[in-house]
């Protein structure tokens, strides 16, 4: 019966709680710092008294994540907010170089070339705001942002096998409104004169709003932009969350047990101590360990085939980029291309630089406990297959690497956006394997809608819910890069 009613969506009442403000204590407990403060001796910016850097007491919406999935949702929670100064934000962000985040080690493209139609409408209203960034991130006194955006659009192939599924993928892509071509071999070859297509039976090509862009500068556009609309900072990392629990019957008469958040547990920095903030709405924007961030909640933690025990299937899977030159190449005509293997590549800048990679097989998956580089993967999994398609590449030469993190949906590689149906006020932003960056202000949006309104408004991403997992619906994307 509980199946039916995730199905339905009854129920969903359950789910959509209206954000108001927590008790007054926080107030209570700042004012008596002030007092106690102004006892104390040292001047007023003593750094022993400075809390700065600290997390408010209070927030309404706690964002777990800093990445740009996560500034997304503070930017449109402030756009949406119906009064001004409304909500109180706060963006928990562990590490504030972002020296490991999966963001600023993208390659930073965008495609509409998705299998799933919601992956296709999030990437459709991604270039519309990308188009005019600088309408929506603009700063007084602050420069404009420069996304270096590249319309090389991508061009996918595929054998004789793919062809079918190819041609009905571009067809649906089209339906939703992408401009995507598809052409033969020979058609192939007048365009693209230096690939090779042999075991080529078709392609697919963005013939516009597809390409690459810078992801940083993106990145810090909205950190700056949401800094200015009033969203709060903290470097820190959560390590619990207090919550309650309520038993209550859902509308199949099922007994349910309902849990809420009130507090976070932020350990900062070079501190063995924490900082609870208290709070109405988490957001788990942690990327490739928000599975962890899930089960401090206690999500996954019952019997296995419950919703209880269902956990949310997100983990870091390690990925390798690769940079080369090689002065005969494609040239400055050159869009991402993805072989028919899964092997990519694209130009990087104007000097016959290029860069690209493979995700490998569950068997080859390395260990993600750090980012060393794989270098005997590219010369064994990836440059033989990119020396048979593209000829040039038999002479290049590797000048450097890098490896960053997939937020890998090991179900069904997917995102997972909404709430959950027993945290109720735990939202998801999170689980997109690889996709994250091109889609996150969509899903910025989406969730945004879905907290302040209770459902979903410009995109229906109702597929994407929690609920998936324990219904054991997939809902498959085919074409992960």
């Amino acid at each position: 019966m509980l199946r039916r009613v995730l199905r339905t969506g009854l129920g969903r009442s359950l789910l959509i709680r209206e954000l108001g403000a927590s008790s007054g204590k926080g107030r209570n407990v700042s004012e008596m710092k002030k007092k106690i403060r102004s006892l104390l001796p040292g001047e007023p910016d003593n750094f022993m008294y400075d809390t700065r850097h600290l997390p408010p007491e209070r927030s309404d919406v706690v964002i777990v994540g800093g990445g740009v999935i996560g500034l997304s949702v503070a930017f449109w929670l402030k756009k949406l907010e119906k009064r001004r100064d409304g909500i109180r934000v706060l963006v928990v962000e562990r590490d504030q170089t972002y020296s490991r985040a999966s963001t600023g080690l993208s390659v930073g493209g965008i495609r509409q070339q998705f299998s799933v139609p919601e992956n296709v409408q999030l990437s459709l209203f991604s270039v519309d705001f990308l188009r005019n960034i600088n309408e929506h991130l603009a700063v007084v006194d602050a420069p404009p942002v420069d996304l270096q955006f590249n319309p090389s659009g991508y061009l996918l192939l595929a054998s004789e096998e793919g062809a079918a599924i190819l041609e009905s993928n571009v067809k649906m892509q089209r339906q939703e409104g992408a401009k995507i071509c598809l052409m033969s071999p020979e058609q192939l070859r007048k365009k693209f004169p230096w690939i090779n297509t042999e075991g080529v039976a078709l392609a697919s090509f963005g013939m516009e709003n597809e390409g690459w862009f810078d992801p940083w500068s993106l990145l810090q556009g909205l950190r700056r932009k949401v800094q200015s609309m009033g969203v709060l900072f903290c470097q820190g990392e959560v390590t619990r969350f207090v919550t309650s629990s309520n038993r209550m019957r859902n509308s199949a008469g099922e007994e349910v047990n309902l849990r809420r958040i009130h507090e976070v547990h932020v350990k900062m920095d070079n501190s063995l101590e924490y900082q609870p903030v208290e709070c109405a709405i988490v957001i788990n924007a942690a990327g490739a360990w928000s599975g962890q961030v899930a089960e401090l909640a206690g999500i996954g933690k019952g019997p296995p085939g419950t919703l209880q025990g269902t956990k949310l299937p997100v983990e870091p899977r390690k990925r390798f980029v690769y940079m080369w030159h090689c002065p005969q190449g494609p040239g400055l005509e050159t869009p991402l291309l993805t072989d028919t293997n899964g092997v990519y590549f694209r130009r990087e800048g104007l000097g016959n630089n290029y860069i690209g990679g493979r995700s490998p097989t569950e068997e080859e998956e390395p260990d993600p406990a750090d980012l060393e580089v794989d270098h005997d993967f590219f010369q064994n999994k990836v440059w033989p297959h990119l020396a048979y398609r593209v000829p040039a590449f038999e002479s290049l030469k590797v000048r450097s690497a890098w490896a960053g993190y997939y937020d890998y949906n090991t179900f069904d590689q997917n995102g997972v956006v909404g709430p959950h149906p027993l945290v109720v006020n735990m939202y998801f932003a999170t689980g997109f394997s690889g996709h994250g960056l091109q889609h996150a202000l969509g899903v910025g949006r989406a969730v945004a809608e879905m907290l302040l309104n209770g459902h979903f408004q410009t995109i229906d991403m109702s597929p994407f819910l929690f609920s998936r997992f324990y219904l054991e619906e997939k809902l498959l994307e085919q074409n992960i890069i």
